[in-house]
């Protein structure tokens, strides 16, 4: 029976930023995921690294001036899959006054230590670019700075590090049972992908489930529910490029939320989101029609050409299970986070409730410090200055970097060049390998996806199926023709054994 310091539960952006955080203060730590990692909430987010403007409206100083902080942190840690968003907010005149906005702006520029992205700015969208696609109604508003991030990869370059620093990682492998007894915790496990089960020993453990938080924390019978989540779905659309410029829109709602249409994958707009809480399992989630309108109708009240139904692409539903802090707006619930240790018996288990993307660095930091006296190690935080993997780019400028691989490649095409400097950033040298022509990269399943990539998702990020690689490492899925999903997946059946481990992937002979 394998023994560890620590087991992190859930493979989601906070179980990843934990694994790696305490991974790399000499801890031996397995994490351990049901499903892919990034599978559900840590995937199925705005994609945004930002402070949350309209969380000030809720008072939330505290966690915006943390979020706005750790925006820089991240881009510089990341900068191929993590880059800044000029947002422009048009001002509507029945609904938030000037001045408020104003406010509003000069306390998002100034709460977190703002260094590398631009200050805000009035703008008159009658000369803006911006202004071209809204209704003329829409003469004037504000610009301001976020970042964008790729999300479900931001999950596993996390864990890529935690396993270069000794994690052992079990992707769809479940926790289906915690003991506490003779001061340390027994977890048994159970290996979706071989049906065998297993048992582990730790001294702590993490429960980083997201929505299944309280399910986890049950499966220990000496478990006491402090606390609880609310979990909230929410739904995004992508539909055809509605402008043509790189700038980011956030609308006022009449209801008071917001929507953004943002530039993505080049050839779409993303918009969203929505806030509905539901009380059905998590996982089992879907859009409703209602949803797809709210999001249609809403970005209509802006936009001079209207958004239909009939122009949808794509959707993705996900559940933010949200701190429980009893308030009665769904939409008011904090995206704050709660960090609940309970030591008895000498055998701690860490409950993680809430949090968001753009904190996670700083959870993580804060969960393995609370760690800290009961585990008795004693390296202190290290994260902060350091790259993820594919982010070790000088200065963290992407552009300086993106040229030396059109340099170093020349013969591969400049759009396929550029997904690869975005996606795998330094790394991409060992997704090309030997490659020489295009036709090196192997066999090609259809829009830019090639076998070179496939072979470097499946070897090196624990992709197991062809949705973890058309919707989770990337999103190919957007780009390829249709039928590639499961022609795709034939192809892993018939190239790769995935039954004899969930840790490697044995190539068939």
């Amino acid at each position: 029976m394998s023994t560890f310091d620590l087991v992190v539960v859930g493979g989601g952006i906070n179980g990843a930023g934990i694994a790696r955080d305490a991974a790399g203060r000499g801890l031996r730590v397995m994490l351990c995921e049901k499903d892919d990692l990034a599978q559900h909430t840590s995937s199925s987010s705005t994609k945004l690294i930002h402070g949350g403007l309209r969380y000030l409206e809720h008072y939330d100083f505290m966690l915006v001036r943390h979020a706005l902080g750790e925006r820089e942190v991240l881009l510089r840690a990341a900068p191929h899959i993590i880059w800044p968003l000029r947002f422009i907010l048009p001002h509507h005149q029945a609904l938030r006054p000037r001045w408020l906005i104003r406010l509003g702006l000069f306390l998002y520029d100034n709460l977190g230590g703002r260094k590398l992205l631009p200050r805000s700015n009035s703008v008159d969208l009658t000369r803006h670019v911006a202004g071209q696609a809204l209704k003329k109604t829409y003469t004037s508003g504000f610009e301001y700075s976020d970042c964008w991030v790729q999300d479900a990869r931001l999950v596993t370059l996390n864990v890529m590090d935690a396993a270069a620093r000794g994690c052992d990682v079990r992707v769809r492998t479940e926790c289906t049972d915690i003991i506490r007894e003779d001061g340390q915790l027994t977890v048994n496990l159970r290996d979706h992908l071989t049906g065998q089960s297993d048992s582990v020993t730790a001294r702590a453990l993490v429960n980083a489930s997201g929505p299944w938080v309280e399910r986890t924390l049950a499966l220990d019978e000496e478990h006491d529910a402090r606390h609880g989540v609310r979990l909230v779905k929410g739904s995004h659309i992508v539909v055809p490029k509605l402008f043509e410029h790189p700038y980011t829109y956030i609308f006022q709602n009449a209801d008071n939320r917001i929507l953004f249409a943002i530039p993505y994958e080049n050839d779409f707009t993303l918009l969203g989101t929505t806030d509905v809480e539901i009380q059905s399992e998590p996982g089992t989630e879907v859009i409703e029609q209602a949803e797809i309108d709210y999001i249609c109708d809403n970005a209509s009240e802006y936009f001079a050409t209207p958004v239909t139904p009939e122009q949808v692409v794509w959707t993705y539903t996900g559940v933010r299970p949200l701190y429980d802090d009893a308030s009665d707006n769904a939409s008011t619930v904090t995206r704050d986070y709660k960090l609940d240790l309970d030591t008895r018996e000498g055998a701690p288990i860490l409950s993680v409730y809430g949090g968001k993307i753009t904190t996670y660095r700083k959870l993580a930091e804060q969960a393995v410090d609370m760690l800290q006296p009961v585990l008795g190690f004693s390296q202190g935080a290290w994260t902060s200055p350091e790259p993820l993997p594919g982010g070790e780019i000088p200065d963290a400028d992407f552009d300086a970097f993106l040229a030396q691989c059109q340099s170093r490649y020349p013969w591969m095409e400049a759009a396929l060049l550029l997904d690869y400097a975005r996606n795998y950033g330094t790394r991409l040298s060992k997704l090309i390998g030997d490659a020489r022509s295009m036709a090196e990269l192997g066999h090609h399943f259809g829009g830019p996806l090639y076998q070179a990539e496939v072979d470097y998702l499946v070897r090196e990020e624990w992709a197991r199926t062809a949705a973890d690689i058309l919707w989770r490492r990337s999103k190919k899925g957007l780009h390829t023709p249709e039928g590639t999903e499961q022609a795709l997946q034939t192809w892993l059946d018939e190239h790769y054994n995935f039954s004899q481990a969930t840790q490697s992937a044995v190539p068939v002979a």
